[in-house]
């Protein structure tokens, strides 16, 4: 059974070693902290004077994303786990961790009923949501705007740990099926969970070989990560487990040929065989590809992630061994998560600035729109019903001439272009809509833009350049 371990700092690079029972190899990240750190500074500079403003100005946090604080630039990368009840979620924080957290629970049942966000600290305890939301040093003042309902069922468990001096980790509640996600719940689930994916590194998908059925709810949160699917990795827990219980249904009986009469004689098979797991790959495969609307192929890791060691007694060498393989580079691709924590904020960034400035043209459009006198309710209930629309005609005008097929590119250079999957969701956005006055608005201004266009083409290639790109 692989074992996670981290080694404590000891230089300027961030060391990260991950182990195995019978061999061991170690990675050491190539970027130096000072670089790291030099390069986060530069972005919350860049954030303050050129894309702050622009979201100000246009109510960006309202819509899309609450304004950026210091803590988020700083927050050490996240990873999330997301799942039905009972997949194992709780148990795999516990088996990386090689201990228990404070307040994890586990158990056949919906256990854990509550996001904890486990990260490290001076000492055990346990922190209430709306004591992290307000904390300055903490990246978790935007959940604030899901209410005081959510913030209830928030807790931070802090602990000293070597892993957790390097990321963070998010349990979260299993998902229920039936109207219980809907109606058991006083906050928005899918809205909780796509502000996490939104600041998470790593998003795992954990699911149980026995309960391969995705249900409607969970369609909705896999749905709320749409715009993260590089972060999102597909773990089929358990999967030892999966001839335990085909046991039951190979167990028959045989008569004994020895000698007459004949006996009826209960016979097993114990000795594990790949083909029922690939059964189960298969299955699990064509529930995403109804759920996954990208052409590529999710990477399954395949494996047990608990404490008990793997049964060689039933899986045989070939089982043990593969498990082994998939835990290894599962828990590879986690050590990772550091050494590409840099790229990964100006990825996000650079995301970040795009929707803002696109956020932008769609409010002075609609600014635009509006008549200077008579009709203005009616004439915004038209803009908000016909919002599809709406979001190709400020392509239109920047351009001066007809819009593009589908992709729509806008902006002064290809470095700067954008393209019809940088919208935003329509159904989201009208329903944010109908609680403002049009009128309100800003009309477009080009030096707000300009700033932005100048920070994408020509500050961050220049901040990266000056401090090795990364």
């Amino acid at each position: 059974m692989s074992v996670l371990q981290i080694i404590p700092n000891t230089s300027d690079n961030i060391p990260l070693v991950c182990s195995n029972n019978a061999r061991s190899f170690s990675f050491a990240l190539q970027i130096p902290s000072n670089y790291v750190i030099l390069i986060i500074d530069g972005l919350k500079k860049l954030y303050v004077k050129k894309l702050k403003p622009l979201e100000v100005a246009y109510h960006y946090s309202d819509f899309v994303s609450p304004l950026l604080a210091n803590s988020d630039f700083d927050a050490k990368p996240m990873v999330m786990l997301l799942g039905q009840y009972s997949t194992g979620k709780t148990t795999f924080i516990k088996h990386l961790l090689r201990t228990s957290y404070p307040g994890a629970h586990i158990g056949p049942e919906p256990t854990t009923d509550r996001f904890i966000v486990v990260m490290y600290g001076p000492d055990e305890r346990s922190i209430p949501g709306n004591t992290i939301a307000v904390q300055a040093d903490m990246p978790f003042s935007g959940l604030t705007s899901f209410g005081t309902a959510f913030l209830s069922q928030l807790e931070c468990s802090q602990m000293p740990h070597p892993l957790l001096e390097n990321i963070t980790l998010v349990d979260t509640p299993g998902v229920l099926s039936g109207e219980k996600q809907r109606t058991q719940r006083s906050y928005e689930f899918t809205g909780v969970t796509s502000w996490f994916a939104a600041k998470s590194d790593l998003i795992l998908l954990l699911f149980d070989p026995h309960k391969l059925d995705i249900s409607d709810e969970f369609k909705r949160v896999i749905a709320s990560l749409q715009g993260h699917d590089d972060k999102i990795r597909v773990v089929l827990n358990k999967a030892d487990q999966v001839d335990t219980q085909q046991v039951k249904h190979f167990t028959f009986f045989v008569h004994s040929c020895s000698r007459p009469p004949f006996r009826p004689r209960k016979i097993c098979f114990l000795n594990w065989s790949p083909l029922h797991l690939m059964r189960v790959y298969g299955a699990l495969m064509w529930s995403l590809g109804k759920v996954q609307n990208t052409p590529e192929v999710s990477r399954v890791y395949i494996g047990s992630f608990n404490d008990k060691p793997i049964d060689e007694d039933l899986t045989g060498p070939l089982g043990k061994e593969l498990f082994e393989k998939e835990q290894d580079d599962l828990l590879t691709d986690l050590k990772n998560i550091s050494k590409k924590a840099c790229a990964r904020r100006i990825n996000e960034f650079v995301k970040r600035a795009r929707a803002a400035k696109i956020h932008a043209y769609i409010i002075s459009h609609l600014k635009k729109e509006m008549p200077a006198m008579m009709g203005k309710a009616k004439t915004q209930k038209k803009l908000i019903d016909n919002l599809e629309d709406v979001f190709v005609k400020p392509l239109t005008e920047m351009q001066g001439k007809a819009a593009y097929d589908t992709p729509l590119w806008w902006g002064p250079s290809p470095d700067t272009a954008h393209s019809a999957g940088d919208f935003p969701n329509v159904e989201k956005f009208k329903e944010v809509l109908s609680g403002y006055n049009f009128d309100k608005f800003e009309k477009l201004k080009p030096k707000l833009i300009q700033g932005v266009d100048d920070m994408l083409g020509y500050d961050i290639p220049e901040l990266l350049k000056n401090f090795k790109n990364p």
